[in-house]
């Protein structure tokens, strides 16, 4: 009979942060048999699947120890340490600690609002992957009306300069070509460090001191852009034509309900300002539909954002509200409305994308290969399939065609 045990398994749901994060824990595991899966709460819909993975892996691996952690396990524990399917539920700040692993305590979650420190993890590895995450910030100090997340990840914490720079420059040094800088609520890193670095600073260190060949940005909330990042979106080659924005929507009305703090013309007139310093910069957003309140004229607004801002990467969502949540309260949208209001905005976004693509056809392109098939992304966030070349490497490529939403490429 076998006695060997099972790798261990992270199965990684949701933003970034969560991928970054699950490449700490899975550092962590060891040789355990254990199964676990590191949630999302972002929405309803989130939630659920966190708990169609549980059962999935359950069925998957009916011998292994079964971990819940993440968003919706810190949010709510209770429910998942009463799933016949888990063993153990461990909270967002324990997740990245060595002892919560050796440990057998059934529930290891503490209050997220009393953490004050982010990154424990900065030494762990992204052995199996050519782009690589590294966490700057956690946690969120705004409360839009229908965000379950920051009693998820707590409030605002940034990790200093000088951890960032040294974690950066390992992943260089392990051969990663491209770093993206991650976390909750990005742009607000910095007030709670000494001497109140901006992102702008903290991304201008670490491009002067470290190898880095290709820097990515993740979500960024637009109104927190300032000049000095602004400069860096749009002059700095290393830092790459690619901007995602937190927008949610498109009309003030459902901007001023959301709690959101920027109106529909500054979001117009940031892209318009983007893309006349940097014309080849990718726009994606995110975009919420069937908002409490939303009537047909407000829908058409955010609608039209797509356009407005040639949104190219867009993330959408149909409302669904989040129990404690303001919005919660809120005179509701009928769900089939959201939804469709979440398809004609879906509907909308392909064609953008696919006019966008066709655009690229004759044009050469900087692609990091990433995987097994000849798959990578250009500098733009293009997907793009190009012939047979070395996973990790950078290829000049001409882009000669678009097929099912990709690009197809030819060695320049």
């Amino acid at each position: 009979m076998s006695s060997s045990v099972a790798a261990p398994e992270v199965i990684s749901l949701g933003c970034r942060l969560n991928l970054a994060e699950s490449e700490t824990i899975r550092a962590l595991l060891g040789s355990r048999d254990v199964v676990v899966v590191n949630s999302c709460a972002v929405t309803n819909e989130a939630v659920r699947q966190t708990r169609q993975a549980i059962r999935r892996a359950r069925r998957a691996r009916p011998e292994a120890q079964l971990v819940v952690t993440g968003c919706a396990a810190q949010i709510d524990p209770a429910s998942f340490g009463k799933m016949p399917e888990v063993d153990r539920v461990i909270g967002n700040a324990e997740k990245l600690l060595p002892r919560s692993w050796a440990s057998d305590d059934a529930a290891l979650v503490q209050d997220i609002m009393a953490v004050r420190q982010t990154a424990p993890h900065l030494a762990a590895s992204f052995s199996a992957h050519v782009r690589a995450f590294v966490e700057v910030q956690n946690g969120c100090d705004h409360r839009c009306t229908f965000c379950a997340i920051p009693f998820g990840r707590g409030n605002s914490r940034s990790v200093p300069a000088g951890a960032v720079i040294e974690r950066v420059q390992a992943l260089v040094d392990a051969g990663h070509r491209e770093i993206v800088l991650t976390g909750v609520d990005l742009t607000s890193y910095g007030p709670d460090l000494p001497g109140a670095p901006t992102l702008g600073q903290l991304v201008e260190r670490v491009l002067a001191h470290t190898g880095v060949e290709r820097l990515r940005l993740s979500s960024l909330d637009g109104i927190e852009i300032d000049d000095r990042l602004f400069a860096l979106l749009t002059q700095e080659r290393r830092v790459l034509p690619h901007v995602h924005l937190s927008l949610q929507a498109g009309d003030d009305m459902i901007l001023k309900r959301m709690k959101r703090r920027h109106s529909r013309a500054q979001s117009v007139a940031l892209v318009e300002r983007l893309k006349a310093a940097r014309p080849g910069i990718a726009i994606g957003a995110d975009l919420i539909a069937g908002f409490p309140t939303e009537d047909e004229g407000m829908a058409a607004n955010t609608l039209a954002l797509i356009d407005d801002c040639d949104i190219v990467h867009a993330h959408i969502f149909p409302y669904s509200p989040r129990e404690g949540t303001p919005a919660a309260r809120m005179p509701q949208v009928a769900p089939g409305v959201a939804k469709a209001r979440a398809a004609a905005l879906r509907e909308r976004a392909a064609a953008r994308r696919a006019d966008w693509l066709r655009g690229t056809v004759g044009s050469t392109q900087r692609v990091l290969v990433e995987r097994p098939g000849d798959r990578g992304h250009a500098e733009n966030f293009a997907e793009v399939l190009l012939p047979q070349s070395e996973i990790g490497s950078v290829q000049q490529v001409k882009i000669t065609d678009v097929q099912n939403g990709k690009l197809i490429g030819a060695q320049a």
